[in-house]
């Protein structure tokens, strides 16, 4: 039964996987300011979490209606993480191996970006000015260490969503009690 739970939520997390690196590639082959848009990176942030409370219910339906706390967690956390990573590495090709030019536009793109929104928001210019330095000074946003970076903290920020999901998924049964 547990192979099948963490089958269950491979198979979601392949799904995440092939829609976050296609909305990669469309970004990058047809229009990347996506990339810059507060919204894009809202809708993919909520992809990820409704993918895996999906597969966590899939997990509890597999199991019969009822789950673990620990099988929860697992089967949100295996999708999410099996999507994150493969989408990662995807993006990684792109901007690094196949248009390294594509990541240098868009890193400028994401810097005016951010500034137009600090500018927006009523920032003071000393404040401004420090964000466009500190920006400016960092390598290239889609390195290798970066992207690896952006895994972490991503599956970390997913987990405690992950821990939430669980508490609200989980049901014993009652016949092991």
């Amino acid at each position: 039964m547990e192979k099948s739970l963490k089958s269950s939520s491979m198979t979601y997390g392949l799904y995440l996987a092939l829609i976050l690196a296609s909305l990669t590639i469309i970004g990058y082959a047809m229009y990347l300011d996506l990339f810059t848009k507060w919204w894009f990176g809202i809708g993919q942030m909520l992809l990820v979490i409704v993918v895996g409370i999906i597969s966590s219910s899939k997990a509890k339906k597999l199991n019969e209606g009822f789950l673990s706390f620990k099988q929860a967690f697992s089967a949100f956390f295996i999708a999410v993480a099996v999507g994150i990573i493969l989408s990662a590495l995807v993006g990684l090709i792109i901007f690094n191996f196949v248009d390294t030019e594509a990541a240098t536009i868009l890193q400028e793109k994401i810097i005016e970006s951010q500034l137009a929104m600090m500018e927006g928001f009523g920032a003071p210019q000393d404040s401004i000015d420090i964000a466009r330095d500190q920006m400016e000074a960092e390598e290239n946003f889609f390195s290798i260490p970066n992207t690896f970076k952006s895994i972490a903290y991503q599956l970390v920020g997913f987990s405690i969503v992950g821990l939430i999901v669980a508490a609200v998924t989980k049901k014993k049964d009652p016949s092991l009690a």
